[in-house]
């Protein structure tokens, strides 16, 4: 069985993204970041989510990306509320290079578990126009992979990154999700979670959470404050 590194969020995304990753047969080890969000309920749903896709192993690792800022989600900056996504523009919530890092890690993980295989549950579609989710990124971080390694220069180890939410809307991947028994109960979204760990309702993720559902025909399972 070959070995693939899954990035892990805890969300919606990056559930579906192991169950398809385990539905093609892959040993899956997963790797979640703490980078000091604000959403940390998140960092729970991932453990969570693992083990009941069932991954081969699940990894947690410390990057606190609050020591700089710059974003609603590691900064002094509010959340915006009640308002559409506008993928023209990067929203208040796009971390400065967070999946840069992030990838960058997942690629550590891949070199050392033996795995030419990394998996993102990046989106071009419902994806609040952030640049580090776009299908140019993708293509440029697998090519710094294979030459960044010494898997990739000295050993021709060929790193592949698989988005294969890219070109999927909300409803497509939740859609996609259920036929792979993903249970979204598990899942966590919202950028602004309640003391409780309820999600907002109101923030860009959960509007597109919540339309996601609601376009698929679906009953959204997601626990709301509201």
């Amino acid at each position: 069985m070959p070995a693939a590194a899954v990035l892990l969020s805890g969300g919606l995304d990056s559930a579906t993204v192991l169950a398809i990753a385990r539905a093609e047969g892959y040993e899956c080890h997963c790797l979640t970041v703490d980078y000091g969000q604000r959403h940390r309920v998140e960092l729970q749903a991932a453990r969570t989510v693992a083990h009941a896709l069932g991954a081969a192993s699940h990894r947690e690792v410390k990057v606190d990306l609050r020591a700089f800022g710059g974003s609603a989600l590691t900064d002094a900056i509010a959340v915006p509320k009640d308002r559409q996504p506008d993928p023209s523009r990067a929203p208040a919530t796009y971390v400065p290079a967070r999946n840069s890092v992030l990838l960058a890690l997942l690629l550590g993980l891949a070199e050392v578990s033996g795995a030419a295989d990394l998996f993102i549950g990046a989106n071009a579609v419902d994806y609040s126009g952030y640049p580090d989710c776009r299908p140019q990124f993708i293509e440029a971080f697998e090519q710094l992979a294979n030459v960044a390694t010494v898997a990739g220069a000295e050993r021709g180890v060929r790193f592949r990154v698989h988005a294969p939410l890219l070109h999927l809307t909300k409803a497509e991947i939740i859609r996609r999700g259920l036929s792979l028994g993903v249970d979204y109960s598990l899942t966590h979204s919202c950028y602004d979670p309640a003391p409780s760990g309820a999600a907002c309702g109101r923030c860009e993720a959960c509007l597109l959470r919540r339309r996601g559902f609601e376009e698929a025909g679906v009953a959204d399972p997601t626990r709301y404050a509201d």
